[in-house]
This record gives structure tokens, C-alpha cells and sequence, in this order.
């Protein structure tokens, strides 16, 4: 602790600290939301809370924290820090997470799901699916379908 923060904390002031991100030069925020849209939408929010639940126990290579969050009554979510786009791909191909994202497509049972992905290196990217209204980027960006070299992560953050 600096001088002037040890001063800060003597005369009952909050300290002020930053962090130094170079040690992780590809670094990937990604901000999750699940919604349950109706009530057989619970059963697949508890697999999912089983599946973070594991994910959170096991740290997957790459993932650097792993956060949760609450937007609302039927809305939670996560936040999560990869240490890179490749780390964060290759969980997204495996399972447990591969297995959840093929069930969605298959019946999102009314839920709806979204991610907003942001790299350190520059590129923003999201994808939004069965939400009743915009949210984060989509409030207030235009809409595009994710078609053609539009359709991974990776291809959106390029763009």
C-alpha cells in the first residue's frame, strides 16, 4: 500500500486501486444472460446452474474468473473473464457447454439467452436469442442475423 493510500485508510477514506493488464494482452470479458420466459423454463435454468456449478469447481483452461449475476427476478447471468479468445472457444466447443447450447436451439422452452463478448485487444461482439426486448448493445445498435461470415463469435469480432 502506497503512502497516501495507507493515509486514506488511517482517516477512514476508501483506498483507490487499478489493475495492471498487461500480463494479459488477449484478454476476453463475456457478459451472459439467461431468461426464463415461462415455467417449464426452470428445469433448464437449474441444468444450466448445474453445469456453472461444475464449470465454477473445475476452471476451465483459459478462464480467469467467473462471476454471477442477477438483472432480475427471471433474469440471471454471469460475467466472465477468458485469458484469451482461443481458451474461451475451446470451451465453448466442449462439454458441458456445447451440450447446453445444442438442448437451446433444439427448445429454448421459452427462455431466452444472450452473450456480449469484449476484447482487450479491441472488437465488441453479441448475440441475443428468444429476448422479448433489446438489451446492452441491442438497445441501442442495429440489429444484424448472425448469418454467413457473421455467425461465430470470432467472425463478429473481426467485423
Amino acid at each position: 500500500m502506497q503512502t497516501s493510500d495507507k493515509q486514506a485508510a488511517a482517516n477512514g477514506r476508501p483506498t483507490r486501486d487499478s489493475v495492471d493488464l498487461s500480463a494479459y494482452p488477449g484478454l476476453v470479458v463475456v457478459y451472459l444472460g439467461f431468461r426464463v420466459g415461462r415455467m417449464r423454463g426452470l428445469k433448464a435454468l437449474l441444468g444450466i446452474g448445474r453445469g456453472l456449478a461444475q464449470m465454477q469447481r473445475e476452471r476451465p483452461d483459459g478462464l480467469l474468473a467467473h462471476e454471477n449475476l442477477v438483472y432480475g427476478l427471471n433474469h440471471i447471468g454471469m460475467r466472465q473473464y477468458w485469458r484469451d479468445l482461443e481458451s474461451l472457444e475451446a470451451f465453448t466447443r466442449s462439454d458441458p457447454h456445447k451440450t447446453w447450447w445444442r438442448d437451446f436451439g433444439r427448445d429454448p422452452a421459452g427462455n431466452g439467452f444472450w452473450h456480449e463478448a469484449y476484447r482487450l485487444s479491441g472488437g465488441m461482439e453479441a448475440i441475443y436469442v428468444g429476448m422479448p426486448r433489446p438489451i446492452g448493445l441491442a438497445s441501442f445498435a442495429a440489429a444484424r442475423q448472425p448469418l454467413g461470415p457473421f455467425m461465430t463469435s470470432r467472425q463478429r469480432l473481426a467485423s
